[in-house]
């Protein structure tokens, strides 16, 4: 679980947002809109890369109204769909946008849903600290590198100055938005990758492995790379523009290219109904943008915020 820096957080929440614009008091005496107090569960599931943030929003939102239960898990942006799509979860993480098939699944099963955007994340490509002879990667070795039938066993096939050692790769698990987004970009098809990798919808199996290997390379999230920036290093990515290590100014202005992607959140319009629901979306909105830069994303812009927004207003009004 992700213990970032969302502790320092929570009790400023209800000084540094407007909650009260959204009918939420910060002394726990909020009300929906018929005037009882709010109760019940809200289920969030999917990407590993948007659970920051939904579980920063959990806690806080939990912390103000004692008889909600927001419940966020973590299977994989693919594993939330699935149990989005089965009616199993009000909202669902991910870490890409929902695909054709899964938007006609929706359809099949009548489950109306909106599409709300609340970060902007950044893949980071990831080396043992102890790598001493690369620094940067283009897009041209990455895709050779993780290419399904890859025939690069050591670093020396990368590069015939760097050692003759076997690389150890590490990454996400096959449900990942993180691998769906990773693949299309680098590989140039989704899903396409080798599979003789460690892989795990987990990022602290992934640090863990790159941590203890000298010859190890993975990818994930540019945020969990940040809240383990000490024990990893960071490549940068040449995307034919230059070597560039991703930050918040190069994702927001997308010069780290092609490894940027906004995060996203589906919300089923029938859960809506229940004001427990509306009350968490409302509050998730508003929170975003201050939990996503204390998580290390990118906040989306204001144009966004406000398509969000109304969005949501559209949901609520029919």
């Amino acid at each position: 679980m992700i213990t970032t820096n969302i502790g320092k957080v929570f009790g400023l929440v209800c000084l540094a947002v407007g909650v009260s614009l959204i009918g939420v008091g910060c002394n726990g005496s909020s009300e929906n809109g018929n005037g009882s107090e709010l109760s019940g569960k809200v289920q969030i599931d999917g990407s590993s890369t948007v659970y920051p943030i939904s579980e920063a929003v959990a806690e806080e939102f939990g912390a103000v109204h004692k008889d909600v239960h927001p419940i966020v898990g973590i299977s994989g942006t693919g594993g939330g769909m699935k149990k989005f799509i089965a009616g199993e979860i009000d909202i669902c993480d991910a870490s890409r946008g929902m695909k054709e098939k899964e938007a006609n699944a929706c359809k099949e099963k009548g489950i109306e849903f909106i599409e709300l955007s609340v970060a902007f994340d950044g893949l980071a490509v990831i080396a043992n600290p102890k790598n001493t002879w690369c620094d940067c990667l283009t897009v041209g070795q990455l895709k050779e590198l993780w290419r399904p039938e890859s025939g690069v066993k050591q670093w020396k096939d990368l590069n015939p100055k760097w050692p003759a050692k076997d690389i150890k790769l590490y990454g996400p698990g096959t449900d990942s938005g993180t691998f769906d987004y990773f693949t299309e970009a680098i590989v140039g098809e989704e899903k396409a990758s080798r599979s003789d990798y460690t892989a795990s919808e987990d990022d602290n199996v992934l640090v863990t492995g790159i941590q203890s290997d000298e010859y190890a390379i993975g990818y994930f999230g540019y945020a969990y790379y940040e809240e383990n920036k000490d024990k990893l290093k960071l490549l940068g990515v040449d995307g034919g523009k230059g070597c560039t290590t991703p930050s918040l100014e190069t994702v927001r202005d997308n010069s780290y290219a092609p490894l940027s992607r906004p995060l996203f959140i589906y919300v089923r319009k029938s859960a809506l109904e229940r004001p427990e629901v509306e009350a968490f979306v409302k509050f998730y909105l508003k929170n975003a943008a201050q939990l996503a830069k204390d998580v290390g994303y990118v906040p989306v812009s204001d144009e966004v915020a406000k398509a969000n927004e109304e969005a949501l207003k559209g949901a609520l009004s029919k």
